[in-house]
């Protein structure tokens, strides 16, 4: 894929710039501008409705399709996001998505995959190999300041990516969004309501002699991501948050996905969704494997979603042991389960997925099941906070069915 993408133009003037370094970030993102293309057409709807002509006008939208509450087809989508075959996800001009690419295969694959789709969307995408080599980031970061000047809205995925504070702290917008990375939102939330640094969640351990380096660049970011009299910042989730004072929050439904994908064909088995919490030294691999084991035995689980970030010699143990078909997926899950072939019911530990499924699936029949993490499962490294973040993604969950403990494994002789 070129440096900078399918598109050769650079972003408008006083336009929307994304960052986005994973497929959940950019499938967001989509989601965002979908959600801020319909407010902006009810908006608009709303003009029209009281014969505002000299407003309509102002706004360039005295074309715009009309929009009825509710939804009008099934899809999820409100009727008219859809006129002409649109799915609205917004601007081609206004919105530039730039993927700072990350070293992962798996990772980078789906992102490819998420930027073609982009694209078929209307959205201007920006391919950056930011991390291909010791120049990468200056070379990468000279690349984007004027963009970063001129943007009047900056769009990020992960607040905890040193890569996204550093260009935060060169921004000059007034109007920042912070769209879920997974579960690291709800940290994020917690994080800037109590004043503390920006630290993932499962992060051990002193500071190194990199973070006492970086910390004034995190605390800048940080600064820029708290509201102010001039800096409006929202975040746009479908996690279950409770903002500091001045953080504006948007639901994200998963209207974009359920209006441009499905509904799924239904295989009638069970599905089990991996995790990456043995990958982040959380929870210790033989514990994982006899989790997994004995969930797919009390609920016949044919098939394994994996985890973008699991290691091969791990599936490859879930494969041979357990006998679960090992799947890939080139999206993330949301999209694959929405566009099916897909489980009657789907099996998770604690992760985004539990939270995001039912969203991504409402309507569709599909049951999604939680399993807890038993904190025997969890490794001598692993954070002090681990097992109150996990129980709290779990805990927090809506229209899901909570399992318990999936019960060890007999011994193998």
């Amino acid at each position: 894929m070129p440096g900078r993408g399918a598109s050769t133009q650079d972003a408008a003037p006083g336009s929307t710039l994304a960052f986005v370094e994973s497929p959940v970030q950019l499938l967001n993102v989509l989601e965002w501008a979908y959600a801020d293309a319909l407010r902006a057409l009810e908006g608009a709807d709303a003009l029209r409705a009281s014969k505002d002509t000299d407003a309509l006008r102002a706004l360039g939208s005295t074309d715009a399709p009309r929009v009825a509450a509710g939804d009008a087809d099934g899809s999820g989508a409100p009727a008219g996001a859809r006129a002409g075959g649109d799915t609205g996800v917004g601007a081609p001009g206004d919105l530039t998505v730039i993927v700072l690419s990350p070293h992962d295969p798996m990772t980078r694959g789906q992102l490819r995959r998420m930027a073609e789709l982009a694209r078929e969307e209307g959205v201007r995408v920006r391919w950056e190999e930011a991390r291909g080599g010791a120049s990468a980031p200056f070379r990468t970061i000279s690349g984007l300041a004027s963009l970063l000047r001129a943007a009047r809205r900056i769009v990020i995925g992960d607040p905890f990516s040193r890569y996204v504070q550093l260009l935060l702290n060169m921004a000059k917008a007034r109007d920042l969004v912070v769209v879920d990375d997974g579960t690291a939102t709800m940290e994020f939330i917690s994080q800037l309501a109590r004043g503390e640094r920006l630290e993932r969640w499962h992060r051990r351990g002193s500071r190194g002699a990199r973070d006492l380096v970086f910390a004034p660049v995190s605390a800048g970011a940080r600064r820029r991501l708290t509201p102010g009299e001039h800096r409006r910042v929202e975040v746009f989730s479908s996690m279950p948050v409770d903002p500091p004072p001045g953080v504006t929050v948007t639901s994200n439904t998963f209207a974009w996905t359920r209006a441009r994908f499905g509904p799924p064909k239904l295989t009638g088995g069970t599905d089990l969704v991996g995790t990456s919490l043995v990958e982040t030294g959380v929870v210790d691999l033989e514990r994982y494997v006899e989790a997994v084991t004995a969930l797919t035995r009390e609920h016949g689980a044919t098939r394994y979603f994996a985890h973008r970030k699991e290691a091969t010699d791990k599936l490859h143990r879930i494969s041979v042991e357990v006998g679960l078909e090992i799947v890939r997926p080139d999206l993330p899950l949301e999209l694959i389960a929405r566009r099916g072939p897909i489980g009657r019911m789907i099996l998770s530990f604690p992760s985004t997925v539990v939270h995001t499924l039912p969203l991504a699936l409402a309507g569709t029949g599909i049951k999604v099941a939680v399993c807890d993490v038993d904190p025997a499962w969890l490794t001598s490294n692993a954070s002090p906070r681990a097992q109150g973040f996990l129980s709290g993604v779990t805990g927090t969950a809506r229209d899901v069915h909570r399992l318990p403990y999936a019960p060890a494994s007999p011994s193998q002789p």
